[in-house]
């Protein structure tokens, strides 16, 4: 496995790990594992947050509800969870990872967030991609943000990305980072001279935010879905500080976690400011309506 060397980045503060690997579908026990390893191997080089895929523990293209269902696991008990909470506290690292989660007789796309003494939270995902939709229910938690001691964290799972909205409750609720397990696909239409779709959405919602994002994607072709990997950390002036990824092996990125930095550059200019321009008053009377658009 390659990985970029953290070294060379001179770090002043806590650094920020995003692992890309390749999850097999149905091998919870080795993709957790191989997860763990890398947790290790992230830690090892300096990383107090380390982010994985989504559904990193499982695999993502089941081939029924049925599969889905058994491979899931409830939170925050389940035997995976339980093993990344080990590690984080073993390690005494934060850990964020992607994970089938079974509520009752709901399924949910989820992201459990473990550290050093433990639970720290959980997110479901919100906007359920493709197929997707015949396994899981949409997430019912909202957008979480989460104080811990390396800053105000938030999380989203792939196709989230798409949602600008979520990236703005991040950011209202005092967001500094925002967290992207995510198995990204490739996009109908695009351009192999251009950046990947899912990289020019995180570096604009960063910009326009004023938050770091760090999105943990996997690589691989699982069940005939190929992942394009390409993961990337984008600091809060919408610019990479590390990566894209390569697009077809495992690979650990790394940057500085610098919350006050990433609050600094939420000024544009004397005048400007990304949060505090806001036109709320006219914004609110267009979208707060309490209903939703006819989908054609």
């Amino acid at each position: 496995m390659w990985q970029q060397n953290p070294a060379e980045q001179s770090p002043r503060g806590p650094l920020i790990a995003c692992v890309q690997m390749e999850p097999q579908v149905g091998r919870t026990q080795e993709n957790v594992a191989q997860s763990i390893r890398y947790i290790e191997q992230a830690a090892q080089n300096g990383a107090s947050l380390i982010v994985l895929p989504e559904l990193v523990n499982t695999g993502y293209m089941f081939s029924s509800r049925a599969e889905a269902f058994a491979l899931a696991e409830t939170l925050p008990d389940g035997e995976t969870a339980r093993a990344w909470a080990d590690a984080a506290k073993r390690l005494c690292v934060h850990v964020i990872a992607g994970i089938a989660e079974r509520d009752g007789d709901r399924l949910y796309n989820s992201a459990i967030f473990v550290g050093p003494s433990g639970l720290v939270g959980i997110y479901r995902k919100l906007h359920l991609w493709d197929r997707e939709n015949l396994f899981f229910e949409h997430g019912n938690l909202g957008v979480p943000v989460f104080d811990t001691p390396l800053g105000r964290i938030a999380i989203a799972i792939c196709y989230d990305g798409w949602f600008p909205e979520v990236y703005r409750l991040a950011s209202a609720q005092g967001a500094d980072v925002v967290c992207v397990p995510t198995n990204w696909v490739p996009m109908p239409g695009q351009p192999v001279d251009q950046p990947a779709m899912a990289a020019t959405l995180t570096m604009a919602s960063a910009h326009s935010n004023g938050l770091m994002v760090a999105c943990a994607n996997r690589v691989g072709i699982e069940r005939g879905q190929s992942f394009i990997g390409q993961s990337l950390i984008v600091g809060g002036d919408g610019w990479p500080v590390a990566g894209p990824a390569n697009s077809d092996c495992d690979e650990i990125l790394y940057a500085e976690l610098d919350v006050e930095r990433t609050r600094s550059q939420r000024s544009l200019n004397a005048f400007n400011h990304v949060l505090r321009d806001r036109r709320a008053d006219v914004y609110a009377p267009m979208l707060d309506t309490g209903t939703s658009p006819t989908r054609s």
